[in-house]
């Protein structure tokens, strides 16, 4: 009882940071929830590199949740991140099967597991500010998609697009977007 006590007092912590705006909020629910959620990707099917993007976008999920004021604690965080973190990855597996594979490597990373890993600090610094700077409608259309599971029908509807092979098709753009804005291409 006195451990649930001292997780939820952490959680209720790390929830001001970020509420606050402060990196280190950022930079705990990053680190907390790295193992599990990269395990859970390379376990079901995924690359070291697909089950950091999986990461990177739960974590800004769950960021930008808190952040726009609409969450409520009412399970562990990591619990709740790892939530996001697996239907995400469900819905990337879903989209493989019904989408010819694209190489594309916009973040210049390499598969080599030689290769020295991408410093911690600096992608939660680039997935921050790029999607701060990612702009409407992108930020909505992909809170929209990530967050509220929406699916493209309704996103079209809410966005104004129209049809859902239009939103479809803007959703892509808006990936590529904040993609490119994460590698430090201001092009746009």
């Amino acid at each position: 009882m006195a451990r649930d006590v001292l997780r939820f007092d952490q959680d209720q912590h790390v929830l001001e940071l970020i509420r606050s705006g402060d990196r280190a909020g950022l930079m705990r629910l990053y680190d907390d929830n790295r193992r599990p959620i990269v395990s859970h990707v390379t376990r079901n099917g995924g690359s070291a590199d697909e089950a950091e993007d999986v990461l990177q976008e739960s974590v800004v999920i769950v960021w930008e949740k808190v952040r726009t004021g609409g969450f409520e604690l009412t399970a562990r965080l990591t619990t709740f991140t790892f939530a996001v973190a697996r239907r995400l990855w469900l819905r990337k597996l879903a989209q493989h099967r019904r989408e010819p594979a694209v190489d594309l490597d916009p973040d210049g990373l390499s598969d080599d597991p030689q290769a020295e890993p991408p410093d911690v600090d600096e992608r939660i610094d680039s997935m921050r500010l790029a999607f701060d700077r990612l702009g409407e409608p992108c930020r909505t259309l992909l809170l929209l998609f990530y967050w509220e599971e929406l699916t493209m029908a309704e996103v079209a509807r809410q966005l104004g697009f129209a049809n859902a092979d239009v939103a479809k098709a803007k959703k892509y753009q808006c990936k590529e977007q904040l993609r490119r804005l994460m590698a430090g291409d201001d092009r746009d």
